[in-house]
């Protein structure tokens, strides 16, 4: 019987992602447009080699394909090993009035041991991060502008528009003191609706955060719904 792999495995991160024994050291990558590339660190602190595989993924599924190269795109990470990966933009054009939005996908294979029989279970698992492309026509941070997002609701629906040019990666959206669930992030210039049960339907004070270009959470700004 061969070995077991099961890829596509994607977990949840908070500040620092990590999986099995290899840590990505962040859980975004801003790539500033006056830069020719970017980079994020790769750690295996873990006793087993590790085999990483990357690439880059359109923000919806079927997009165009993104103008970015990354590499090393395949490469084994030994224990206590460290390495880059690197992001490069290509010759496509994207838009220079606001950011554009991708996944950096990267999936890490753990080796087999000697002495391993045939019934063990290896498992790959894969983490998305957010690659963010800011132009370099854009100034400030989406920390500096998240007061500007508006709210309104009408019923049991509740419409956030965000005027910048930066996406806002929404943390801890409430009404009334009440989390509002499924908020994620808002697309520059774009607004998003979403629907609310009886229990978060109630009053007109918002509150927000979000999370900045490091991973950390903002502080929170607050509105009246209108």
């Amino acid at each position: 019987m061969r070995k077991l792999i099961i890829a596509a495995l994607c977990i949840a991160t908070t500040s620092v992602a990590a999986h099995a024994g290899v840590i990505i050291g962040g859980t975004r990558l801003v790539y500033n447009g006056d830069q020719k590339e970017s980079s994020i660190s790769i750690n295996n602190p873990d006793s087993t080699n590790y085999l990483i595989q990357s690439w880059i993924s359109p923000e919806n599924e079927g997009g165009s394909k993104p103008p970015f190269i990354i590499t090393p795109p395949l490469f084994r990470l030994k224990s206590s090993e460290e390495n880059i990966l690197r992001v490069v933009k290509t010759a496509g054009q994207l838009p220079e009035d606001k950011e554009s939005l991708y996944w950096l996908d990267i999936k890490s294979v753990p080796s087999a041991k000697k002495g391993d029989n045939a019934n063990t279970l290896q498992i790959a698992v894969k983490t998305k991060i957010k690659l963010i492309y800011r132009p370099q026509s854009i100034s400030g941070t989406p920390e500096e502008v998240a007061n500007k997002i508006t709210w309104k609701k009408s019923g049991n629906t509740l419409t956030a528009n965000n005027p910048t040019p930066f996406y806002m990666n929404l943390q801890d959206v409430k009404l009334n003191n009440k989390e509002i669930k499924n908020v994620n992030y808002l697309p520059p210039m774009s607004s998003k609706t979403y629907t609310l049960n009886a229990s978060e339907s109630q009053g007109n004070n918002m509150s927000w955060k979000i999370i900045n270009d490091y991973g950390g959470i903002s502080k929170t700004f607050t509105t009246s719904v209108h």
